[in-house]
């Protein structure tokens, strides 16, 4: 994470950008409500479409949701990284793909006619994080991130240290929370043995197996995983979509993915 600049005098230029995605992170970013205009005094916001229509080409942080799938979205992404001390790949969009990035088990040809008649004006190709084409200097996962994620980047940007982010499962804050183990107990095929903490168990904590949205946990053993979700009795097509469904993409999910 390149954080120099960050001392100067003048407030770090700040600048979020959208691509392939649903605009649910940067609304994240605003439900931080008290929080962000004790913020705006510190940062000044040059580009940020849903506030600040104010668009400069030189940043010290620049955070970037969603995923890349066309040709412009690949020049513009280039184009910011060159313009921008601290890239920062804000939710699963940036960073697997996410749910746009189920179509890439379809041809492309297949997927443009499930959604539009006339084809011949589209350019997109499949989906990817913006790491694929860019060097990214901070992820921060999640479908969305919790905002207080994102204020940890934000501070920790301001301070010139790396924020400290949990790499740890979701089953550490189902115990945290003292939650009966939707797996084990209840029979659910739950995601949390694999997927990264930071939701504070959201889903598990209301009787729902989590879905993985914040992406594989360090070390994750996705084939174990899998194994015990066919003793659940869940079927091959049921289980390769439990891991296409947020980070299909990655590294450490793609094997069961079907990749």
């Amino acid at each position: 994470m390149r954080l120099d600049g960050m001392t100067s005098k003048t407030k770090p230029r700040v600048a979020v950008y959208k691509f392939t995605g649903c605009a649910g992170c940067q609304m994240e970013l605003l439900r931080l409500e008290d929080e962000l205009l004790d913020i705006v005094g510190k940062i000044d916001f040059v580009y940020f479409m849903m506030v600040q229509n104010r668009e400069e080409l030189r940043y010290d942080i620049c955070f970037v949701e969603g995923s890349i799938s066309t040709p412009r979205e690949l020049e513009e992404i280039k184009m910011i990284r060159s313009q921008t001390k601290t890239l920062i790949a804000l939710g699963d969009c940036a960073i697997t793909g996410c749910i746009p990035s189920i179509r890439n088990w379809f041809p492309q040809s297949e997927a443009e006619k499930m959604v539009y008649k006339d084809t011949l004006p589209l350019r997109s190709f499949k989906t990817s994080g913006i790491w694929e084409y860019v060097p990214v200097d901070l992820m921060l996962p999640g479908c969305p991130p919790h905002k207080e994620m994102i204020l940890e980047a934000i501070k920790s940007s301001l301070m010139g240290i790396r924020p400290d982010l949990r790499m740890h499962p979701v089953c550490v804050e189902c115990k945290l929370r003292e939650n009966v183990c939707i797996l084990t107990s209840l029979g659910k095929p739950c995601m949390g043995p694999v997927t990264r903490a930071g939701c504070g168990a959201i889903c598990p904590t209301y009787g729902r197996e989590c879905e993985g949205c914040y992406g594989p946990m360090s070390d994750a053993n996705p084939a174990s995983l899998a194994s015990e979700f066919r003793k659940l009795g869940i079927g091959p097509d049921d289980l390769v979509r439990k891991f296409r469904k947020y980070a299909g993409t990655s590294k450490e999910f793609k094997e069961v993915a079907g990749i």
